[in-house]
């Protein structure tokens, strides 16, 4: 049984940065269907030591699409971080049918390594239909993307990371708008909100489907700094460590993932060794495309 494929032009042979890693990210998105509702997915070769939390959820979200009518459009999924994932062995992916209704399609969808579950989500598709619109609007005063500087050119004042930055694969441009999570403790002041321009760094097929899996994908990236931010903390030793417990995605307006968006951050509270935080998505014209919400474990190191 095959399923169908999301396919760019380019070959996927150096998936480090720009289109060729764009083209790796696509590839592992393009689950192979075991039967009509089961799908396995790859991890990348170059994995760190559990699976990247939006890879599983993207996948998981793939895996739903494929069993819905492809007029039908992701408007939500809910979703949950069980056991951290095995890079080193792939993950199944079980799709349950809740419903089909006239405009509405429901599915949930499993991940699985050994038998055991290490995410599931919830999702549901509409078939799209004209009604009320309005939102607020995006921050102002902002820089544009142009006038930010890139990821290798930040990561260049902290020689410590530039190595294991040029060994991970690159597929989206992120640039910062305020200080990453990942600075030297006492770099990094105290901020309300953490917010960062995003694209993926190349080109796409204009398929629906794939767009929101990326955006899935990379929505996991930062959402949980907005959480160290407010405290002026930073990830790593002298530091936090943390891990995704949930993740909820709402998309209300059509979007390209190759498009500069938006991704405005806040946490709104943390206690008990948990923070949540929320990011709303903007196109750079200001229009509200998809909201985030993430609660994380969050715990100092050394306790």
């Amino acid at each position: 049984m095959t399923s169908p494929r999301f396919r760019t032009e380019h070959a996927a042979d150096a998936p480090i940065s720009g289109q060729a890693s764009v083209d790796a990210l696509v590839e592992l998105l393009n689950l192979s269907q075991v039967d009509e509702m089961r799908f396995t997915g790859q991890n990348p070769p170059l994995g760190p030591m559990r699976v990247y939390g939006g890879q599983v959820a993207a996948q998981a979200l793939v895996a739903a699409g494929r069993t819905v009518d492809p007029k039908r459009l992701v408007h939500s999924l809910h979703g949950y971080f069980v056991r951290g994932g095995d890079p080193s062995e792939p993950i199944e992916y079980h799709v349950e049918n809740i419903r089909d209704g006239r405009s509405f399609s429901v599915r949930r969808s499993v991940a699985k390594q050994g038998g055991k579950t290490i995410f599931f989500m919830s999702a549901s598709f509409h078939l799209q239909e004209k009604g009320l619109d309005h939102h607020e609007p995006a921050p102002e005063g902002l820089a544009a993307p142009e006038e930010v500087p890139t990821l290798g050119e930040l990561i260049q004042h902290y020689p410590e990371r530039v190595e294991i930055w040029k060994q991970m694969p690159r597929p989206f441009d992120v640039r910062y708008l305020n200080a990453p999570g990942w600075l030297r403790p006492g770099d990094r002041e105290a901020d309300k909100a953490n917010r960062v321009w995003m694209r993926i760094d190349g080109k796409l097929p204009d398929d629906p489907l794939l767009h929101a899996c990326l955006l899935t994908y990379a929505s996991d990236m930062t959402l949980l700094d907005s959480v160290l931010s407010v405290h002026g903390e930073v990830w790593g030793p002298g530091g936090v460590i943390g891990a995704s417990l949930d993740h909820a995605i709402w998309f209300h307006r059509p979007f390209r993932a190759d498009e500069w968006f938006l991704y405005d951050c806040t946490s709104p509270t943390a206690a008990g060794g948990r923070g949540l935080a929320t990011g709303q998505m903007f196109t750079r014209d200001g229009r509200h495309i998809a909201t985030a919400v993430q609660e994380g474990l969050l715990r100092r190191v050394g306790g």
